[in-house]
């Protein structure tokens, strides 16, 4: 195909960028090339940020980027920049923090920001339509007023700047060291968590939006099993099936929207995330672990495989690795590929079967979603699928019995499932990234040992294996693969996903490998991202580009902060390998951030429960017996059925003499009279081991063993 423009764009790997490679704006990579021509023509710089799923860059590129009129200005006026905000986080860590300042606490994307030539931002915002419209200045308007300002008072701009630049730095320091909080610190942020959940549809609203709060019900689940907290069950619970029912899970094809635009999760924006599937899905296992309701649990336990189903059937390379996310958009129209009418329902189902198909989920002739005059969207009244009436009443109304209707509503899944997959699909960002992989073999490798599911595990050491070899060149993570380059030095999120999923991998299959590279991996974030002035990690290594802000932050949004999992990741190693550094860096992480942790909870949930668990302790449980005997698989399958979120497992084959000197909690461990057998110890000092199963389950369900006031156990065997 011939195109009219083509800019610097079309050497990057990025789809997003690729996306806008043949806009007629100018557009450079970030790169010294691009902020060289500023700093030499001393001009501001346009800063773009996107991302390749979101909807709006999308609006905002065919309305302005795509227009001659805007490229004119900005390619006369400014050196324009566009950044995919998945491969360079810092970059926008950074320049969110400013946008915000800007737009009084707005953020989002796509974000806009103007620099000053030495990177400092002069404005910034988010999506501006083209034109002046609804009290709001178009993207043209604020062109020409930033580049008028800049004629005219650079110095001010500048001087202003300046000021910016110091507001950003204090956000993404930390405070003076303080004490650990408290496990009562820790139950009190929990509780303020768990009442701002809606008590009737689960989840905690942003304003008209809700996104899946998989941190906060993390932290909430540990609270129920450290004091019984009912309440902190139930806000897990209602969240999950009114989640697993709602329009934000696709209700054909399995997986995850990234968040519902209403509060009762009926209609979501339709884009899904590589990073929410596995937050999600290991969510929903660690409540199908802690729910004593049968109904709840087989809910969870439906939805976290229809997550897997879905990122093994469209996210999976062919080198085994997950793409990044698909986009809310076909065909030009956000959600089309989803959306059904209720005649298309019954044409390719037939009267009867389509009747039951509609009462289950919600389908009707006037629709659930229905925006005729929005160009963004297809008019007229669609289905937006969403579970509304149970099999039990669908079978009264119907007079069939409960099992006969189950089955017509498989079929009819099944076939208009593959009436939609012959539909336009929605763009895939096939880029690869190695911490968002980390996020889905750490949820892969729970279900694997979960749900008893071993292709689960597999996938899950596949994509570990091409990380380590196609993404690790000279022993240093990079963050980003795509059309066959690997590049962009590893962020601490990187190391800290991957760490989390390969120590997942060893505890589900085993294999010692998976605790050296874990190993290798946390040493090598201690050599370049360790703040060994204050404790806990930077966000960029020590060799990484000199930014406006070296970011040292344990801040959580929509996925967990790189220092909240690495405090789990430091205390899970310091067992296994019985290393006091690593415990004392877990230590050092948590002064460090301790302060922020007590005044904000809701922004730092991951960071509370790696704090429970110093307070806690850990369940560690040595399975001795071959893999392949039926009575340690039995072994296996109690441990799992737990919830015992501090558990750390380390499993050791009859005659492997080798792993024990690696892992000391293995040593001097051996099967009894020839019986598989399960020891479980803190500090290593270990109860009675056992052979029976549900004495497994009762040593797991209680808090045993001598421990010591900080978590770190005491009393040896």
């Amino acid at each position: 195909m011939e195109y009219k423009h083509t800019n610097q764009l079309i050497g990057e790997t990025s789809p997003y960028l690729l996306q806008h490679a043949h806009n007629p704006v100018h557009w450079h990579p970030w790169g010294e090339e691009a902020l060289g021509k500023a700093r030499d023509e001393d001009k501001l710089i346009f800063l773009s940020i996107g991302y390749a799923a979101c909807h709006w860059c999308h609006v905002m590129e065919h309305e302005s980027f795509e227009d001659e009129e805007v490229a004119e200005i900005l390619n006369r006026h400014y050196v324009s920049i566009k950044v995919d905000r998945e491969e360079r986080p810092d970059l926008d860590e950074i320049y969110m923090s400013a946008t915000m300042m800007f737009t009084g606490g707005q953020g989002g994307w796509p974000m806009s920001v103007f620099l000053a030539p030495d990177c400092r931002p002069v404005f910034a915002g988010t999506y501006f339509p083209k034109r002046d419209a609804y009290g709001r200045p178009g993207f043209k308007t604020v062109l020409q007023y930033i580049l008028k300002m800049w004629t005219e008072n650079g110095d001010t701009l500048r001087k202003d700047s300046a000021k910016v630049v110091e507001a950003v730095r204090r956000i993404h320091d930390t405070d003076e060291p303080g004490d650990v909080p408290s496990r009562e610190a820790v139950h009190r942020g929990a509780e303020q968590i768990r009442q701002a959940f809606d008590p009737q549809l689960g989840g905690v609203s942003s304003g008209t939006n809700k996104f899946p709060p998989s941190l906060s019900m993390d932290l909430l689940l540990r609270r129920h099993r450290a004091g019984g907290s009912e309440s902190a069950l139930a806000a897990v619970e209602t969240t999950l099936e009114q989640m697993g029912q709602g329009g934000i899970y696709d209700q054909l094809g399995g997986g995850i929207h990234r968040y519902s635009t209403d509060l009762i999760w009926l209609v979501p924006h339709f884009e899904k995330m590589l990073y929410d599937q596995g937050l999600v899905s290991s969510i929903y296992l660690d409540a199908y672990q802690a729910t004593a309701t049968p109904r709840i649990q087989a809910l969870c336990e439906e939805k976290a495989r229809g997550i897997f189903e879905y990122v093994l059937r469209d996210l999976r390379s062919p080198e085994g690795a997950f793409y990044s996310s698909e986009d809310a958009d076909s065909e030009g129209l956000e959600g089309k590929f989803f959306l059904w009418t209720q005649d298309e329902i019954r044409e390719v189902l037939g009267e009867r079967d389509a009747r039951i198909f509609a009462a289950h989920y919600g389908v009707s002739e006037s629709g659930n979603w229905n925006h005729p005059g929005d160009e963004h969207v297809p008019s007229g009244p669609k289905n937006i699928l969403t579970v509304r009436r149970s099999l039990e009443n669908i079978a009264k109304a119907e007079k069939l019995d409960a099992e006969a209707v189950a089955q017509s509503i498989a079929e009819s899944r099944r076939k208009l499932f593959e009436v939609r997959e012959k539909r336009v699909r929605p763009a895939l960002d096939d880029k690869i990234l190695s911490g968002w992989n980390g996020l889905m073999i750490t949820a892969l490798s729970k279900g694997a040992a979960v749900l008893g599911e071993p292709s689960y595990g597999e996938a899950a050491a596949k994509a570990a294996n091409f990380i380590l070899s196609a993404m690790r060149p000279e022993g240093r993570l990079v963050a980003t693969y795509g059309k066959g380059r690997a590049r962009l030095r590893g962020y601490l999120s990187d190391y800290a996903f991957l760490v989390e999923g390969l120590l997942g991998l060893y505890e589900w299959s085993g294999d010692a490998r998976w605790l050296g590279e874990a190993e290798s991996l946390i040493d090598t974030a201690i050599e370049f991202y360790w703040d060994s002035q204050d404790g806990g990690f930077f966000f960029t290594p020590s060799d990484h580009e000199k930014l406006i802000v070296r970011s040292k932050t344990a801040t959580d949004g929509a996925i967990p902060s790189g220092n909240s999992v690495m405090l789990m990741n430091l205390q899970r190693l310091a067992v296994l390998l019985d290393r006091d550094d690593l415990r004392d860096k877990a230590g050092l992480l948590i002064a460090a951030f301790s302060g922020e942790a007590e005044r904000t909870p809701y922004q730092h949930e991951r960071l509370l429960s790696g704090i429970e668990a110093w307070h806690e302790g850990f369940d560690e449980v040595a399975i001795v017996g071959a893999a392949g005997d039926a009575r340690t698989k039995e072994l296996i399958r109690a441990l799992y059925s737990v919830y015992a979120p501090n558990k750390i497992v380390a499993r050791l084959e009859p005659g492997d003499e080798a792993t024990p000197e690696r892992v000391p909690l293995l040593r001097d461990r051996r099967q009894i009279n020839g019986q598989p057998v399960a020891y479980v110890c803190r500090g290593y000092a270990c109860r009675l081991p056992t052979s029976d199963p549900e004495e497994l389950k009762r040593q797991l369900a209680g808090k045993t063993g001598p421990k010591g006031s900080n978590g770190a156990q005491q009393g040896r065997t």
